[in-house]
C-alpha cells in the first residue's frame, strides 16, 4: 500500500475493511509520511512513530466521532489526523494557516477535545462518558495517555473519580518508558514491573474470565471472542490485583502495541465490557526510524532534520535554554546550595548541563509542576537555593503553589521561565503570554526579563 492507496480509503470508516496485512503495510506508509513531514516542518516525531499501530487499531474498533477519542497532551495525534481526513493537508503541519500539531475541535469533529498540556485526558474522558450515560448513549469515551503524563497528579484525580462511574470509559496507557527523557519516580518503577511481568493467562481463559464478569451480555460475547483466532499475549494478571483494579477498573494487558491484531482484540474486549477499563499497551518510542529509536529524547520535539543522517538543522545562535543551562551550571560550581529542578523537561529547559556536573543537586520530579514548586519551597526552607526551570505555559498549572507555598512562606527560590512570549508552531496551548500578569499579582515576586545572553 502506498500514499495513493491511502488517499483512496474512505477515512476513517474504510479502515475497518482492510485486512491485517494491509494494515501492516499502511503503518509503514504512515511512518514514512510522519518522518518526511516532520523532517521538513519540525515537530514531535518519536512519540508519533510509537503509536501508529495503536492509533489505527483504535479507529478500526471504535467509531469516531460518535465514540470520543481524547489524546493526552495531543502531541502524539499525528496519525489520528492522517486517518481522519487531513492527509491532504498534513504537509502543512505546524505551519501558518496549516493544521495544528495538537488536537483542535474547530479543525475536525474527530478531535474530541483541545489538548496541549499533560495529564488531562482521563478527567475529560470521564466527563464525556458520564454525559453520554446521562443522554442514554451507548458510545465510548477513550482516553489515550502516556506513562510520562501519567506522573501528573491530575491523572490520579481522574482515575479516582472514574473507577466508580460505571460508564463506558476506556483508558489506554501508551507505555514507552519515556516522557521527553526517561520517566522517573515510584510509579515509573511500578509500571515497568507490570510491563515486564510474566505469568499471564492464555487468551481464551483471559477473555472468559473478564467477559463473564460482564452482566447480561458477558457470556455470549465471551463465546464469540474466545472462539476467534486471537493474538492477545495476555490480558489478566494472575494473583494480586493491579492498582487500577483496586481503583475500580478492569485491567487488560500488557499487550504489544506494535502487534495491531493483538491491540484490536484487547480493545474489542474492553469495548464489550461497558464499564471503566484500563488497557495497558507497550510501545517503542521512535519505532521505525533508527535514530529516533536510539535517542527518543532527542527526537521527542525536533526542528527540521536530514532524514538520511538524522541530524537536525543547527541554528547559528545558541538557544536561550542552552545558555541558561550552561550559566546555571557555572554558578552551581561556586554555590553548593544551588539546586536545579525540572518537571520532566531536562533537555527542553537546558538543564542537561547542570545534571551532568551536579547529579546530586539535580531533581527531575516528573510531569508535576504543582509538586515542583512546593518541593522547591521545601528545599528553600532548609537553606537551599532551588531553581525551577519550566515552560511559561506549564507554570500556569502551579499558580496556587506559587501563592500559598512559595510567596506566603517568603522563601528564596528562582523560577527560570522558558518559552516566554509567543512560541509559534506549537500554537495557543503553548503560548507563554500569561506569566507576567500572573506573577505580578503575587506579593514578594521580583521579575527579571533578560534582553540577551550577557
Amino acid at each position: 500500500m502506498n500514499e495513493t492507496k491511502l488517499e483512496k480509503i474512505d477515512l476513517p470508516g474504510g479502515l475497518k475493511d482492510l485486512s491485517i496485512e494491509e494494515c501492516r503495510d499502511l503503518c509503514k506508509d504512515i511512518r514514512n509520511i510522519l518522518i518526511r513531514t516532520v523532517s521538513k516542518n519540525g515537530g514531535h516525531l518519536a512519540s508519533n512513530l510509537g503509536v501508529v499501530e495503536l492509533t489505527l487499531a483504535i479507529h478500526r474498533v471504535f467509531n469516531s466521532p460518535d465514540d470520543k477519542i481524547v489524546w493526552d497532551v495531543g502531541h502524539q495525534a499525528y496519525t489520528h489526523k492522517i486517518l481522519t481526513g487531513r492527509l491532504d493537508r498534513f504537509s502543512t503541519l505546524r505551519q501558518e494557516n496549516g493544521i495544528s500539531g495538537f488536537p483542535k475541535p474547530n479543525e475536525s469533529e474527530h478531535d474530541a477535545f483541545v489538548s496541549g498540556h499533560s495529564s488531562t485526558s482521563i478527567s475529560v474522558a470521564c466527563g464525556i462518558a458520564e454525559a453520554m450515560k446521562l443522554e442514554n448513549k451507548n458510545n465510548h469515551a477513550v482516553a489515550v495517555i502516556g506513562d510520562g503524563a501519567f506522573t501528573g497528579g491530575l491523572a490520579y484525580e481522574g482515575l479516582n473519580n472514574a473507577g466508580k462511574s460505571h460508564s463506558n470509559l476506556i483508558v489506554i496507557l501508551n507505555h514507552n518508558g519515556m516522557s521527553i527523557s526517561k520517566n522517573v519516580g515510584a510509579l515509573a518503577k511500578y509500571l515497568s514491573a507490570i510491563r515486564n511481568k510474566e505469568g499471564y493467562m492464555n487468551t481464551k481463559n483471559a477473555v472468559d474470565q473478564v467477559l463473564k464478569k460482564t452482566p447480561v451480555v458477558g457470556q455470549p460475547i465471551s463465546k464469540v471472542l474466545s472462539a476467534s483466532k486471537s493474538a492477545i499475549k495476555g490480558a489478566v494478571l494472575k494473583g494480586s490485583n493491579t492498582m487500577f483494579e483496586d481503583l475500580g477498573f478492569e485491567y487488560l494487558g500488557p499487550v504489544d502495541g506494535h502487534d495491531i491484531e493483538a491491540v484490536e482484540e484487547v480493545l474489542k474486549v474492553a469495548q464489550a465490557m461497558h464499564k471503566p477499563v484500563f488497557v495497558h499497551v507497550n510501545t517503542i518510542k521512535g519505532k521505525g526510524y533508527t535514530p529516533a529509536e536510539k535517542n527518543p529524547g532527542e527526537y521527542h520535539g525536533i526542528p527540521r532534520f536530514d532524514i538520511a543522517t538524522g541530524n537536525p538543522e543547527v541554528s547559528s545562535v545558541d538557544s536561550f535554554s542552552s545558555e541558561f543551562g550552561r550559566e546555571l551550571a557555572a554558578i552551581a560550581g561556586e554555590n553548593d546550595k544551588l539546586c536545579a529542578v525540572t518537571a520532566a523537561m531536562k533537555y527542553g529547559t537546558g538543564l542537561q548541563f547542570f545534571a551532568a556536573k551536579y547529579k546530586e543537586r539535580f531533581f527531575d520530579v516528573g510531569i508535576a509542576e504543582q509538586h515542583a514548586v512546593t518541593y522547591c519551597a521545601g528545599l528553600a526552607s532548609m537553606g537551599m537555593v532551588p531553581v525551577f526551570a519550566v515552560y511559561s505555559s506549564f507554570l500556569q498549572r502551579a499558580y496556587d503553589q506559587i501563592v500559598h507555598d512559595a510567596a506566603l512562606s517568603g522563601c528564596h527560590m528562582v523560577i527560570g521561565i522558558d518559552r516566554a512570549g509567543f512560541v509559534g508552531e506549537d500554537g495557543e496551548t503553548h503560548q507563554g503570554v500569561f506569566d507576567v500578569p500572573m506573577l505580578t499579582s503575587v506579593p514578594g515576586v521580583t521579575i527579571f526579563s533578560p534582553s540577551g545572553y550577557d
